[in-house]
Protein backbone atom coordinates (compact mmCIF):
# COMPACT_ATOMS: atom_id res chain seq x y z
CA UNK A 1 0.00 0.00 0.00
CA UNK A 2 1.75 3.04 -0.97
CA UNK A 3 1.89 5.72 1.53
CA UNK A 4 3.76 8.35 3.84
CA UNK A 5 3.61 8.43 7.56
CA UNK A 6 5.06 11.46 9.48
CA UNK A 7 6.90 11.49 12.75
CA UNK A 8 8.71 13.71 15.10
CA UNK A 9 5.97 15.78 16.85
CA UNK A 10 5.96 16.68 20.09
CA UNK A 11 5.82 19.49 22.59
CA UNK A 12 8.66 21.75 22.84
CA UNK A 13 9.59 25.49 24.45
CA UNK A 14 9.63 28.48 22.39
CA UNK A 15 13.01 28.57 21.18
CA UNK A 16 13.73 25.03 20.81
CA UNK A 17 13.88 23.05 17.65
CA UNK A 18 12.69 19.71 16.45
CA UNK A 19 13.15 17.45 13.11
CA UNK A 20 10.16 16.00 11.51
CA UNK A 21 10.43 12.97 9.23
CA UNK A 22 8.32 11.58 6.43
CA UNK A 23 8.64 8.18 5.14
CA UNK A 24 7.31 6.86 2.16
CA UNK A 25 6.69 3.31 1.23
CA UNK A 26 4.49 1.70 -2.12
CA UNK A 27 5.59 4.31 -4.44
CA UNK A 28 8.93 5.39 -5.94
CA UNK A 29 9.45 8.63 -3.70
CA UNK A 30 12.55 9.51 -5.08
CA UNK A 31 11.32 10.66 -8.36
CA UNK A 32 8.54 13.15 -6.66
CA UNK A 33 8.43 16.34 -5.55
CA UNK A 34 7.77 16.40 -1.71
CA UNK A 35 5.98 18.80 0.93
CA UNK A 36 4.85 20.07 3.99
CA UNK A 37 2.11 21.39 5.12
CA UNK A 38 0.68 22.28 8.50
CA UNK A 39 -3.32 23.17 10.18
CA UNK A 40 -3.52 25.07 13.05
CA UNK A 41 -7.17 24.57 15.34
CA UNK A 42 -9.72 26.51 13.50
CA UNK A 43 -7.21 27.28 10.58
CA UNK A 44 -7.10 26.15 7.01
CA UNK A 45 -4.33 24.24 6.24
CA UNK A 46 -1.52 25.62 5.12
CA UNK A 47 1.64 25.47 2.94
CA UNK A 48 4.88 25.17 4.65
CA UNK A 49 8.15 23.99 2.66
CA UNK A 50 8.63 21.84 -0.71
CA UNK A 51 11.25 20.36 -2.42
CA UNK A 52 11.99 18.78 -5.74
CA UNK A 53 12.51 15.39 -6.04
CA UNK A 54 16.40 15.89 -5.88
CA UNK A 55 16.56 18.82 -3.28
CA UNK A 56 17.62 20.97 -5.91
CA UNK A 57 14.44 23.30 -5.49
CA UNK A 58 12.96 24.75 -2.47
CA UNK A 59 10.30 27.12 -1.28
CA UNK A 60 9.06 27.82 2.00
CA UNK A 61 6.53 30.25 3.65
CA UNK A 62 7.38 33.37 4.27
CA UNK A 63 6.16 32.83 8.05
CA UNK A 64 8.72 29.96 8.29
CA UNK A 65 11.79 31.36 6.12
CA UNK A 66 15.24 31.49 7.53
CA UNK A 67 14.12 29.06 10.81
CA UNK A 68 13.42 26.02 9.02
CA UNK A 69 14.80 24.03 6.25
CA UNK A 70 13.71 21.08 4.29
CA UNK A 71 16.01 17.91 3.59
CA UNK A 72 15.52 14.43 2.25
CA UNK A 73 17.29 10.93 1.45
CA UNK A 74 15.92 9.09 -0.93
CA UNK A 75 17.91 6.29 -0.36
CA UNK A 76 15.84 5.64 2.60
CA UNK A 77 12.44 6.91 1.03
CA UNK A 78 12.31 10.07 3.83
CA UNK A 79 11.93 13.82 4.03
CA UNK A 80 12.70 15.96 6.47
CA UNK A 81 11.59 19.14 8.06
CA UNK A 82 14.12 20.92 10.70
CA UNK A 83 12.20 23.67 12.49
CA UNK A 84 14.60 25.89 14.51
CA UNK A 85 13.65 28.91 16.51
CA UNK A 86 10.27 27.52 17.01
CA UNK A 87 7.48 30.09 17.99
CA UNK A 88 4.30 29.23 19.74
CA UNK A 89 2.30 29.99 16.48
CA UNK A 90 4.16 27.01 14.94
CA UNK A 91 1.76 25.48 17.06
CA UNK A 92 -0.15 22.79 14.33
CA UNK A 93 -0.59 19.56 13.10
CA UNK A 94 1.88 18.82 10.26
CA UNK A 95 1.31 16.89 7.34
CA UNK A 96 3.56 15.61 4.31
CA UNK A 97 2.51 15.05 1.15
CA UNK A 98 4.71 13.70 -2.62
CA UNK A 99 3.85 14.06 -5.63
CA UNK A 100 2.43 17.49 -6.42
CA UNK A 101 0.82 17.07 -9.89
CA UNK A 102 -0.30 20.34 -10.51
CA UNK A 103 0.99 23.23 -8.12
CA UNK A 104 2.87 22.36 -5.02
CA UNK A 105 1.58 24.86 -2.55
CA UNK A 106 -2.22 23.19 -2.95
CA UNK A 107 -2.14 19.71 -0.18
CA UNK A 108 -5.32 18.40 -2.50
CA UNK A 109 -2.79 18.65 -5.44
CA UNK A 110 -0.74 15.83 -3.94
CA UNK A 111 -1.17 12.11 -4.52
CA UNK A 112 0.31 10.70 -1.13
CA UNK A 113 -0.88 12.63 1.73
CA UNK A 114 0.23 11.19 5.41
CA UNK A 115 -2.13 11.60 8.51
CA UNK A 116 -0.69 14.02 10.59
CA UNK A 117 1.76 14.43 13.53
CA UNK A 118 1.30 17.41 16.08
CA UNK A 119 3.76 20.30 17.35
CA UNK A 120 2.93 22.15 20.32
CA UNK A 121 4.97 25.02 21.18
CA UNK A 122 4.63 26.10 24.55
CA UNK A 123 5.42 30.16 25.19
Amino acid sequence: QAQVVESGGGLVQAGDSLRLSCTASGFTFSTYGTGWFRQAPGKEREFVAYTTWNGGLTDFADSVKGRFTISRDNAKNTMFLHMNSLKPEDTAVYYCAADPRLGYKNYRMYTYRGQGTQVTVSS
